[in-house]
């Protein structure tokens, strides 16, 4: 397969293992959004379903790397080690301001998947995408 192709079919596998991680997100949101109504306790605990289900996938599917997993995990960790206190405070800014949570979540969500998407691709599987072994 030329590389175009495979950059397309990684775009598509991740935009629909993102899709996946993100109706996870949106349903665990929802579901403590019924219990808990400060906001940034149903995101945190959502963001972190999601960002287990999507590592996961795209690792082994998108990505399909044989890397060290504790340290691409590792790596994933320092993204959201950014990703989620900025994210955190921005989005309870925003509902400060009378923002719908769901239209930050959405927001917050597209926003996620973009930098993820580069993060992964150019810092977490950088020259060891394809290494693993086909079953």
């Amino acid at each position: 397969m030329d590389n175009k192709k495979k950059q397309i079919l990684q775009v598509v596998k991740f935009t629909l293992f993102s899709i996946s991680a993100g109706l996870i997100q949106i349903g665990s949101f929802a579901l403590l959004e019924l219990f808990i109504k400060t906001y940034w306790i149903p995101y945190l605990t959502s963001l972190l379903l999601s960002i287990v289900w999507n590592f996961t996938l795209n690792r082994k599917f998108t990505f399909q790397s044989a890397a060290n997993v504790p340290i691409a995990m590792a790596k994933v960790l320092g993204f959201y080690a950014v990703f989620t206190p900025l994210s955190t405070y921005l989005g309870s800014l925003a509902e400060s301001a009378g923002a719908h949570d769901f239209l930050i979540l959405a927001i917050t969500m597209l926003a996620n998947f973009v930098l993820e998407f580069l993060f992964c691709k150019f810092v977490v599987y950088r020259g060891q995408e394809d290494t693993l072994k086909k079953e």
